[in-house]
């Protein structure tokens, strides 16, 4: 009988997947508190192969999301469990926005992975049954939108989670529906186009034995995983920190080399380096290093930190500009 074997018992392999999900994100997780404790440099969880690997746990985990959902209520939604892991799901989110609220006033997570969770299952539940090709067709949409629409109407800060303001706001963990909406909707055709086509049935029916029992119990208990695994990395590294403390170089030299690691990222070194030079001068002389460095800059002023970027990104065009004219006036 069709779908039997999903009845049964659970997708083992989808348990996995969301394991190894966890677990990636745990070591993510660790080399950001590393750079926390100043084991690493600023700006290396944000950048390079760091901030691949952490958009490519976020991408996974929320399709995984789309995924179960499709599963959990393909045939009708069941509400009596949708609405308890619902609400699990906003508790747990209000706890974390409340507890890094209280440590990182800057950059404390008012819309994160768990808040997007919340949001996407409910917003999940109007695409259960559209065809896979319009389902898919959303999620590119979603994906795309924000590469070429944002509105200085989004750079309130009651609708930042809407992801299309003109600016990205500061949070330790922010993952606004736009793009990232875009993965659980892929999630959900996923999960029906695995359905339909058997797939699903024959992974319901693989057993992987004793070595998966940790990934599969992480992937059955991922909320738990995912509300104490950063607590207790957190206090591992200060514990080492107590015993062997990192050498810490001087606040202005931190803030340049976060700052010229990601601008690195999308533009050359001639322009880094005049954008840093100008936006380390405007923090100084405006007294702010301390506050950008330390997270304890009022949320209030990133809209000043974003005008700054603005104006030494102009300043470095310009004197982009005046270098290459005077370069191409001294050739013979």
């Amino acid at each position: 009988m069709r779908h039997a074997a999903i009845k049964k018992s659970r997708v083992e392999l989808i348990d996995i997947a969301r394991g190894i999900a966890l677990l990636a994100m745990a070591v993510y997780h660790f080399g950001w508190d590393l750079e926390l404790f100043g084991y690493m440099e600023p700006g290396t969880a944000v950048t390079g192969g760091w901030r691949l690997f952490a958009r490519s746990i976020a991408t996974s985990f929320l399709f995984l999301v789309g995924v179960s959902l499709f599963l959990a209520h393909a045939k009708g939604v069941r509400w009596p469990p949708f609405l308890k892991r619902l609400a699990m799901v906003i508790v747990a989110a209000a706890a974390i926005t409340a507890a890094t609220w209280a440590i990182f006033p800057s950059g404390f997570i008012f819309f994160g992975i768990l808040h997007h969770i919340a949001l996407a299952s409910l917003l999940g539940l109007l695409f259960l049954h559209l065809p896979v090709w319009l389902v898919l067709a959303i999620a590119a949409g979603t994906v795309a939108l924000p590469y070429y629409f944002s509105a200085l109407i989004f750079d309130n800060p009651v609708l930042w989670w809407v992801g299309l303001s003109t600016f990205r706001p500061h949070s330790n963990d922010y993952v606004p529906l736009f793009p990232w909406f875009g993965a659980v909707l892929a999630g959900i055709a996923a999960g029906r186009l695995a359905r339909d086509s058997g797939l699903l049935d024959r992974m319901a029916l693989v057993r992987t034995g004793n070595w998966s029992a940790p990934l599969r119990l992480a992937g059955q208990h991922s909320l738990a995983f995912y509300l104490l695994h950063q607590p207790v990395l957190i206090a591992c590294v200060w514990a080492v920190s107590q015993v062997f403390p990192p050498a810490l170089a001087t606040t202005e030299a931190r803030f340049v080399n976060a700052c010229t690691r990601q601008c690195s990222e999308t533009r050359d070194a001639a322009f880094c380096k005049a954008y840093c030079d100008c936006f380390t001068e405007v923090l100084r002389s405006e007294n702010r290093l301390e506050s950008v460095m330390s997270a304890r800059s009022d949320a209030r002023n990133e809209s000043r930190l974003s005008e700054i970027a603005s104006e030494c990104t102009m300043t470095a065009e310009t004197g982009a500009i005046m270098q290459e004219r005077d370069g191409t006036n001294e050739r013979p």
